[in-house]
């Protein structure tokens, strides 16, 4: 297949314009809709706190401490929340700057290793992955700790492969120090160290020596210090037994027990390679018949500028997955690594005829799913009625749309240029997720409608108790709220409650899913309002007097109270 015209000639798309498309892309739909479940509600609660309390060094989730992850994530919300005033504004821009920033490092080095256009080929391959982009969306702390990670990598790299340059060495340990204190596995660039060693050897890479691996180490502890060490003295010297209990959970059940003998999230040891790359790091994947002897070919040269950063790959997923727990987001930092290793072969790549074949049959069965399922559900199938009324959503014509305009792409663009209708579909898809997904989605994941109608139901001074609570409720209630701590039994959550209930009845309430009815064959359910579906279940909203029958021991868990400053109105947040 002949070069196509946008790899031959002048460069008309130059890095600036891919930094301004990525901008547009990734900001579209902030402001859009509140934070979703699983972990954007928590840590825009402990954003929230930290801003309330003035508590910033140990992060709280509903007045409790939050042990598990270090608090830099938590820190980049506040001050997004703060400068912004607004959660619906703030909450996602940690994410999005991660992504920018990986994004301008990712160029910038492809630039110096390969030039503009080697540079502007880089920016897109990175701007069309899925989870790339799904994480830049996302308000979970992974994407900053990627940025992190890939600024480690790029001070390694810039040292190794274009020093010697032993102050982009040390940026880098402390970006890895950072990328520890957001989440623990910062430290993934030095991964590369055995490859770098052995192509130094080689004369294929600038040598580290002994005298700057031990002072780039130190800088790593040292900027891990700067938190650990204060957090320490804290805990270990305030009276509190939670603060003990919070330091002893974030530096060993959170760092080596969690990897070494994770309690959930356990998947098999092939979890990555077959359940998640193979659709997360599309459409990069989708190259590697081609990848993989180009690879091998430059790794017999010892190429350092592909195995440096390949190294990097692999064994950043041979790492999670020696761990039983396992999740998908785990592997990210290991999408910028990928996009380098494939850099100087894309514009070889994206003259394979059959890749654009690859790419054309993707996108003709994605638009595929979409358009069937759009229009089964519009025709009322049962299992996909099913499925709309559980999550009380009906997507069939916003699915309908994303299928026609696959259609639509193939028929224009044809498969000799399927990559680029991949490409321009997943931009038609983004933007509509960003957009119509949004406006769909937020009434059904977040729980704001229902607890407007908990203030209406109960009024705005009475008080709330909720048990085995999830953080999107908390982060949305209107009222004077309690619980009795996020671990703690659900029995022993009961007993407390019931006895914090019948303290005052006509001034409480309780909140809970209908799922705990037989754990309440003590309370009157007759009274209990049914509030319907939430995040897939069904709620109770009960008043104190229904607990009378109900014994009670306040001293069976730990109470609560919800910081003041998390009661606003809607308009507020």
């Amino acid at each position: 297949m002949q070069r196509p015209a946008y790899l031959r000639g002048k460069q008309h798309l130059s890095g600036l314009l891919v930094l301004i498309a990525a901008v547009l892309l990734l900001a579209l739909g902030i402001g859009l809709r509140d934070p979703w479940p699983a972990d954007e509600p928590r840590f825009a609660l402990n954003a929230l706190e930290m801003l309330d309390t003035g508590n910033f060094w140990i992060p709280h989730r509903g007045g409790e401490p939050y042990p598990d992850k270090p608090p830099i994530f938590m820190w980049a919300s506040a001050a997004a929340i703060a400068l912004t005033g607004s959660v619906r504004l703030g909450f996602l821009l940690p994410s999005l700057i991660g992504a920018l920033g990986t994004l301008g490092l990712v160029m910038d080095l492809a630039r110096r290793l390969y030039g503009r256009r080697i540079a502007t080929l880089t920016g897109i391959a990175l701007l069309t992955t899925l989870q790339f982009v799904l994480q830049a969306k996302t308000a979970q702390i992974d994407m900053l700790v990627t940025l992190w990670t890939t600024l480690g990598a790029y001070g390694l790299l810039r040292h190794a492969l274009l020093g010697p340059a032993r102050r982009w060495w040390y940026i880098g340990c402390v970006a890895m120090g950072l990328g520890v204190l957001t989440k623990g596995v910062g430290f993934l660039p030095l991964l590369m160290l055995p490859a770098w060693g052995l192509l130094a050897w080689r004369g294929q890479a600038v040598r580290l020596a002994w005298k700057d691996l031990a002072l780039g180490v130190l800088v790593l502890l040292a900027t891990i210090a700067l938190w650990v060490v204060p957090m320490v003295l804290i805990t270990t010297l305030s009276d509190d037994p939670t603060l003990a209990a919070y330091r002893n959970n974030i530096l060993f059940k959170q760092t080596g027990e969690r990897y070494a003998e994770s309690w959930h999230h356990l998947e098999p040891w092939y979890y990555y390679l077959v359940m998640v790359i193979s659709w997360a790091w599309l459409p990069l994947i989708l190259g590697l018949p081609w990848l993989l002897p180009a690879w091998w070919h430059r790794a017999r040269r010892l190429d350092a500028r592909i195995l440096l950063p390949l190294s990097g790959v692999v064994l950043l997923v041979v790492f999670f997955s020696l761990s039983p727990g396992k999740r998908g987001i785990y592997v990210l930092p290991g999408i910028p690594l990928l996009v380098l290793a494939m850099a100087p072969l894309l514009p070889g790549l994206l003259s394979k005829r059959w890749l654009h074949w690859l790419g054309a049959a993707l996108l003709a069965l994605l638009g595929g799913i979409f358009l069937s399922a759009g229009l089964l559900g519009a025709a009322g199938l049962t299992a996909l009625a099913e499925l709309a009324a559980k999550h009380d959503l009906s997507p069939w014509l916003w699915w309908i749309v994303l299928g026609l305009s696959a259609a639509a792409l193939l028929y224009w663009l044809r498969p000799r240029r399927g990559m680029l209708a991949l490409a321009s579909w997943l931009v038609v898809f983004w933007v509509l997720w960003s957009t119509w997904g949004y406006a769909q989605l937020d009434a059904t994941r977040s729980p704001r409608d229902m607890m407007q109608r908990v203030e209406r139901i109960t009024g705005d001074d009475t008080w709330l108790a909720m048990v085995d609570f999830d953080e999107e409720f908390l982060l949305q209630t209107r009222q004077p709220t309690v619980h009795f701590g996020n671990a703690t039994p659900l029995g022993r959550q009961l007993q407390r409650a019931y006895a914090w209930l019948n303290a005052q009845p006509r001034q409480r309430w309780l909140f809970i899913d209908q799922n705990r009815a037989d754990e309440l064959q003590c309370a009157d359910l007759s009274l209990a309002r049914d509030l319907g579906l939430q995040n897939g279940d069904r709620w109770w909203l009960i008043p104190g007097k229904a607990f009378g029958g109900c014994q009670g021991d306040t001293q069976a868990a730990p109470l609560y109270v919800v910081p003041t400053s998390l009661e606003t109105s809607p308009d507020d947040r």
